[in-house]
């Protein structure tokens, strides 16, 4: 189901223990948790973020989380309305400034867990073709990542 990197950051367990149970929730909630689908989460330093946000988005400056995508939300769709999962396959790449996560979580006034479940499901939704560019489709985002929070009852402090 996924696969977790460090980038010039220390290992945590805690990291892939927060990683595991949101990622969990999120192919239930999505029903493609019997799927082969698989995302790769790179945990890394703002210098990194930055310079990918540059190299891939033409964006000269650090970020809390990028989203790669392999598919358009319609070709998803189909895979998920055919139930064509008998081969592994990639969903994309999430990739998470850790220092960005601890000092929202302070600046925002919640835990570090709450932050960081936060950047795997937001990931997560723009690695399956949700957006929050347009109004409208930032309040079915938004309803869909609190959801996961809540089922999961982690809470804004």
């Amino acid at each position: 189901m996924y696969e977790i990197i460090y980038k010039d950051i220390q290992e945590k367990k805690e990291y892939e223990s927060i990683a595991n149970e949101v990622l969990t929730q999120c192919f239930k909630e999505e029903d493609i948790e019997e799927s082969k689908m698989s995302i790769t989460i790179i945990f890394t330093t703002p210098e990194n973020i930055k310079e990918i946000n540059k190299k891939y988005r033409n964006v000269d400056k650090a970020t809390d989380v990028l989203s790669f995508p392999i598919y358009e939300k319609d070709e998803l769709e189909e895979k998920k309305k055919l139930h064509n999962f008998k081969y592994e396959d990639v969903l994309g790449d999430i990739i998470i400034s850790i220092e960005k996560v601890e000092k929202q979580a302070i600046e925002y006034g919640h835990s570090f867990e709450r932050e960081l479940s936060y950047m795997i499901v937001h990931g997560f939704y723009h690695l399956i073709g949700y957006d929050h560019i347009e109004e409208e489709d930032k309040k079915v985002m938004r309803l869909k990542e609190e959801k996961i929070l809540n089922d999961l009852d982690i809470k804004r402090n």
